[in-house]
């Protein structure tokens, strides 16, 4: 029965390999530079006192922990980069392998690709063995470039190959999770949507345990708190990745066990079918209906994030209080409690804005999937104008995100202000409406690119990546000004402060409106695609 039911698989994976290889090699790319760069944290932070206040900045910034863990030692470069490198990179190899395993499975159904392979001599579980079987020998080869490169620019061998060994382990902990829920979708895109939206809750469930300090066991049922107890350049604990491993093979075994299981095509979360009858009248109605689905799912996320970054508020006072190198500067005077809470509002905002920005992206690359599937041009065919239908789907982009980013800055201000920390609801939700400009200079983009050049479509999410690496990344590389001022979060006011420049939020305004003028003019004039 076994042998019979992988037949095939050694050629399949070849084929994988050779058209979907080239696809997952920019996210090695992608942890290789983010590694080997924190080699350059000596020249960035050349003395003991540049990197004592690096470290003081970091635990000034709750929010960071979220992003990159724990800081358990920034007075050493592999220190710094296993506190920069280690959550990071783990996210971004388990993205790689989830859209690869997806790709390799529940999209070839979807496409038919899959079933003209079934019509051959192949088993029922070989495009399924073979998809697994990539990402975990690529999962491998990233964690050995990585680690490697590291070492080359200047890292210690045994902390660069326990970093970029926990970056592998993440990747097969999520190829495990991509293969289940590829069973479990209706459809690729459910099944993408199950396993980054795991991924997405454990990596900020980590990050808030850390930062709040939990008990011991809410990091040890998370199996990314498993990797950051690895401890790099610290404790060196090569031991958590063997409950990698055991839970790989049981997510493996799942996955197998459902798919030999589940009807061809199908998946256990059946979609819900449509009406008999067409009841969208207009290119609005026709826009929300198509976009409910994630618009519910993203409103239950932003509901979510409000209430833990909420809570983490209410907890700064306490985090400040057990930091000394915090104390020494509230004692020194460069600043007081009330500066620290307020920028550390503005990091949370602006994280809650770039994760609210993926959702519009989402809205606008619908339109392109709608247009190559061939059901944009029977509407306009009809008597539907092009700017009218670009312009309903535009709006949910822009006004879905601003929607969220009112969710999370209401509920964050709710728990706030009930706190004795300094701010106010009101400052908190007024933060949160100075960040939607921003949110929408990123939206924009992705209108301009599907409007004007859909065939470069990946592009549309440029906004996203350099708003995150210049926010978020930024500081730690001591940027200049100028470069930092390219993402539209750089421009956001700090609301509380009463010299505050709200200029930038009229610059990125105007930019806006240069992305969306280009957008609509695009979609008006260029050729609809053709299968």
């Amino acid at each position: 029965m076994a042998a019979p039911a992988i037949t095939g698989t050694p050629q399949l994976l070849r084929a994988n390999v050779r058209y979907d290889g080239r696809m997952l090699a920019p996210w090695a790319l992608l942890t290789t530079v983010l590694s080997a760069s924190s080699m350059l944290y000596p020249v960035i932070f050349p003395t003991d006192q540049d990197r004592a206040a690096f470290a003081a900045a970091v635990g000034a910034n709750p929010a960071m922990a979220i992003i990159f863990g724990p800081a358990f030692d920034l007075s050493t470069a592999d220190g710094f980069n296993a506190w920069r490198s280690l959550a990071l990179g783990g996210l971004i190899a388990a993205l790689g392998v989830i859209f690869a395993v997806t790709r390799a499975t529940r999209a070839q159904e979807d496409s038919g690709q899959a079933e003209l392979l079934a019509s051959g001599v192949m088993g029922r579980a070989s495009r399924l063995m073979a998809a697994v079987w990539m990402c975990l020998v690529f999962a491998i080869v990233l964690g050995l470039v990585t680690g490697l490169v590291t070492v080359l620019f200047g890292g210690d061998w045994n902390a660069s190959l326990l970093l970029a060994a926990t970056m592998s382990a993440t990747a097969w902990m999520f190829t495990g999770v991509a293969a289940v829920t590829a069973q479990l979708g209706s459809e690729s895109r459910t099944a993408n949507s199950l396993a980054v939206a795991t991924l997405g809750v454990l990596f900020i469930a980590r990050g808030v345990s850390y930062a709040l300090e939990a008990p011991d066991w809410v990091i040890w049922i998370n199996p990314l708190g498993w990797m950051t107890e690895t401890k790099p350049a610290v404790d060196n604990n090569w031991w958590p990745l063997l409950l990698a491993v055991a839970l790989t093979l049981v997510l493996l075994a799942i996955a197998f066990v459902l798919q030999s299981r589940r009807e061809f095509g199908a998946g256990a979360i059946a979609p819900r079918p449509g009406p008999a009858r067409g009841k969208d009248r207009s290119t609005w109605r026709l826009a929300v209906r198509i976009n409910r689905g994630p618009f519910l799912s993203w409103t239950v996320a932003f509901v979510a994030l409000g209430f833990v970054f909420g809570y983490l508020a209410t907890s700064v006072s306490d985090i400040f209080g057990s930091d000394p190198a915090i104390q020494q500067i509230l004692a020194a005077g460069a600043a007081t409690s009330d500066d620290l809470v307020s920028a550390f509002l503005v990091t949370i905002l602006s994280m809650v804005g770039i994760l609210a920005s993926i959702p519009g992206v989402q809205t606008m690359l619908k339109v392109r999937t709608e247009e190559m599937e061939d059901r944009v041009e029977p509407l306009i065919a009809t008597a539907t104008a092009r700017p009218r239908y670009y312009a309903s789907n535009a709006a949910i982009a822009l006004g879905a995100p601003a929607l969220y980013m009112l969710i999370a800055g209401a509920l964050i201000g709710w728990l706030a202000g009930t706190a004795d920390i300094g701010v106010t609801f009101g400052d908190v939700l007024l933060q949160a409406v100075a960040t939607i400009p921003a949110v929408w200079t990123v939206v924009a983009l992705a209108v301009a690119v599907v409007g004007a050049r859909p065939q470069v479509v990946l592009a549309a999410w440029l906004g996203v990546l350099a708003s995150f690496a210049l926010t978020i990344l930024g500081p730690t590389f001591n940027l200049w000004d100028w470069i930092l001022a390219i993402s539209p979060f750089w421009h956001i006011p700090n609301v509380t402060d009463p010299d505050a420049d709200w200029m930038g939020l009229v610059w990125i305004s105007l930019v806006t409106i240069l992305f969306l003028a280009i957008g609509f003019a695009g979609f008006r004039r260029r050729d609809l695609a053709r299968q």
